[in-house]
């Protein structure tokens, strides 16, 4: 296990909260808009979940914008999130770069249009100095394929004769995932009534607290996300020890 962060005892603020957005079309849908409609609308529920981290003292926000199974939606709505991915990063760095959030992308970036990947790289540039909030965005990621990329560059090390088979440890695993060095969440949330993590951060989510809720993204506002923080500070984290370890002496 990488990165666990202490257990949490009362007002526990989690190190890194994950975040699947989901709720989107369905938001629009029951509007009688275009699905479309609903991922802009969201990018407001984004925005606040930024600011929100970084007043609470957050140092990590990973949301899943993404995945590698939504290539399997119709084209056209896939077009339309990547336009969109573009145009709010263009709309949003300049914000993000003031308030000293650092700006970090995960994900299979050879499958992306060369428009895109080129601003992420841009935004990941102008933000890397930014130490408030490291913001994580999820674009065709998935956890099967992340464990499975660092499977195969630890083989390879291997083959080559750099590295033993039996000096691969959880640590030397972990640090060859999309997220490296960043520690495990320590908070998912996912919204949109679904209870399920989807193929996201797979190997990280082994001991982190799970939140699920009702309202789709659009709607996601502080209140709701407080009321996810005040689960967390209320959660006994023990990482396999008993309550009597735990105990002060």
């Amino acid at each position: 296990m990488s990165g666990a962060a202490p257990a949490a005892a009362g007002g526990a603020v989690p190190r890194h909260v994950a975040i699947i957005m989901d709720g989107n079309g369905r938001w629009a849908q029951a509007r009688f808009l275009p699905r479309s409609a609903g991922h802009r609308a969201g990018v407001s529920s984004v925005r606040m979940a930024v600011e929100e981290c970084k007043d609470r003292g957050v140092e990590v926000l990973s949301v899943f914008a993404f995945s590698s199974e939504n290539w399997r939606r119709p084209p056209t709505e896939v077009g339309l999130l990547m336009s969109l991915l573009i145009e709010v990063l263009e709309r949003e760095i300049d914000g993000l770069a003031r308030n000293d959030v650092r700006v970090r992308f995960i994900g299979d970036r050879d499958s992306l249009a060369p428009q895109l990947a080129a601003r992420m790289t841009a935004a990941e540039q102008r933000t890397a100095g930014n130490t408030a909030l490291t913001f994580v965005i999820a674009i065709a990621y998935g956890g099967r394929w992340d464990i499975l990329q660092a499977t195969r560059r630890l083989t390879d090390r291997c083959l080559a004769g750099a590295m033993a088979a039996a000096a691969i440890d959880e640590e030397a695993f972990a640090a060859e995932l999309q997220i490296g060095a960043i520690p495990d969440p320590d908070l998912f949330i996912r919204t949109g009534g679904e209870r399920r993590i989807s193929n996201f951060l797979l190997w990280n989510l082994a001991y982190t607290e799970l939140w699920f809720t009702d309202v789709l993204w659009p709607d996601f506002d502080r209140a709701e996300f407080g009321r996810a923080f005040d689960f967390f500070a209320g959660r006994n984290r023990r990482f396999g020890l008993t309550q009597a370890q735990m105990e002060p002496r």
